[in-house]
């Protein structure tokens, strides 16, 4: 797995009309580097297969599309993706073009700065552009989980991320998995760097990840999680001692 290369991954359900301008961005912000773009379809039922078609046919970088023949959630078009990667580090971007790809070189930059013990660089959104209901949401779920797994993030919902691939493997994945990346991290034991990204508006047509998934289902996962936490212990660095 090529340390130098860095596999962009993009979960998407129906985003045809975002994607074209959210892929030029990424060409523009990963100038000079070496990096693969994995766009999961998540069962898109609009023009997405033939959008991706056209824009793999013309890119200079690699532009591979998963696809999933049933939409499964964003969690596990992560985790598809990272499965795929060809890279060391997997970089996470959303569909809808409210992440500015700019940040996935910062977060990279800070991943590998920040040395050894860090496993994740999790972006964190100043100036929401979601609606008041979205934001007060997110606000009282990042309060909860915080006052519960205590991972010291103030926004993990942020779909801008990067993250070792072999870390983001060994997660344990479940269907909300991508809201707690920073507490499975940290269980790992290793610690995560934060890296302050500001949040746009979404260009065309409407979130199909909504509300409803951070309201009760998020409560049970969050319960879930700190079942996880409690009942396993933190895994240790394993060294293998040589002897001549």
């Amino acid at each position: 797995m090529p340390d130098a290369l860095i596999s962009i991954v993009i979960p998407c359900r129906n985003e045809a009309a975002n994607l074209p301008l959210l892929i030029d961005e990424i060409e523009a912000a990963m100038a000079g580097r070496d990096f693969e773009l994995i766009i999961v379809n998540d069962g898109s039922t609009d023009e997405t297969a033939a959008v991706l078609a056209e824009q793999a046919a013309r890119r200079p970088f690699p532009l591979r599309e998963l696809r999933h023949r049933k939409s499964a959630g964003q969690s596990l078009s992560v985790r598809s993706g990272a499965w795929a990667a060809r890279g060391g580090i997997v970089a996470t971007i959303d569909g809808d073009g409210q992440n500015d790809p700019q940040y996935i070189p910062v977060l990279v930059d800070a991943l590998r700065q920040a040395g050894p013990d860090f496993g994740a660089a999790q972006g964190q959104r100043l100036k929401r552009r979601d609606s008041k209901v979205k934001q007060l949401a997110s606000r009282f779920a990042n309060w909860l989980r915080n006052a519960i797994l205590h991972d010291e993030t103030r926004d993990t919902g942020c779909g801008l991320k990067a993250v070792h691939t072999d870390v983001l493997r060994k997660l344990p994945f479940f269907d909300g998995t991508h809201r707690f990346v920073p507490a499975l991290v940290i269980q790992e034991g290793y610690r995560v760097v934060h890296c302050d990204v500001v949040d746009r508006s979404r260009r065309h047509g409407k979130s199909n990840y909504g509300i409803f998934d951070r309201g009760l289902q998020g409560v049970l996962d969050l319960c879930g999680v700190w079942w996880l936490r409690r009942r396993r212990r933190r895994m240790p660095k394993i060294e293998e001692i040589k002897r001549v």
